[in-house]
């Protein structure tokens, strides 16, 4: 017999492409966000739990305390072959889902937000917004961010969404920092 006679069959290796991780918004009990976004991480799951800081009297002192900016959710960067991680989180309810598919928040509102709260914006909750004029801030600490401007009050602010959960914050801006937003039709 020749060697070649026991020679393995070559196989083609071709790389598994695993699609891009997404954001996902996950519904939890509430008043369990952090708990939840703390266990996702020591997971090793990427969560954003966007918060804000608000004064509270008790009654022998005052105190800040951390709130969520859309309580009853946390955000999750995954991909869809990783969701069992995230649902096996006690407090998880579920991942936002539409017609039984989870459905994704877009990668501008996230980053819409991350971007407000690292310049330092002082954020807080909005009414989700149904008409208006999309902007992006233009110039200064919160560039790139998109959303929707409104008047209030004398002020200019812009309206950050995350439209999957029909829940917005305000970001107060002065408008020269502000231009229109022209978004290509679709073909």
């Amino acid at each position: 017999m020749s060697v070649a006679a026991f020679r393995l069959p070559e196989v083609n290796s071709v790389p598994v492409r695993m699609a891009a991780p997404r954001w996902y918004a996950v519904y939890t009990y509430p008043r369990h966000e952090k708990s939840v976004a703390d266990q996702l991480k020591t997971k090793f799951v990427e969560a954003f739990l966007p918060t804000y800081t608000s004064r509270s009297r008790w009654k022998d002192r005052s105190v800040e305390i951390s709130k969520p900016l859309f309580p009853g959710y946390v955000f999750t960067r995954i991909n869809l072959e990783d969701r069992i991680k995230v649902v096996t989180v006690p407090s998880v309810v579920r991942i936002l889902s539409f017609n039984g598919r989870p459905a994704e928040v877009s990668d501008q509102e996230i980053e819409s937000i991350r971007l407000c709260l690292e310049g330092g914006a002082k954020l807080e909750a909005h009414p989700f917004p149904e008409m208006g004029e999309c902007v992006r801030v233009c110039t200064g600490a919160f560039e790139g961010v998109e959303g929707v401007v409104v008047n209030s009050k004398n002020k200019c602010k812009v309206i950050i969404s995350i439209s999957l959960i029909h829940q917005s914050v305000a970001l107060e801006i002065d408008a020269k920092h502000l231009e229109p937003v022209r978004y290509a039709p679709h073909a």
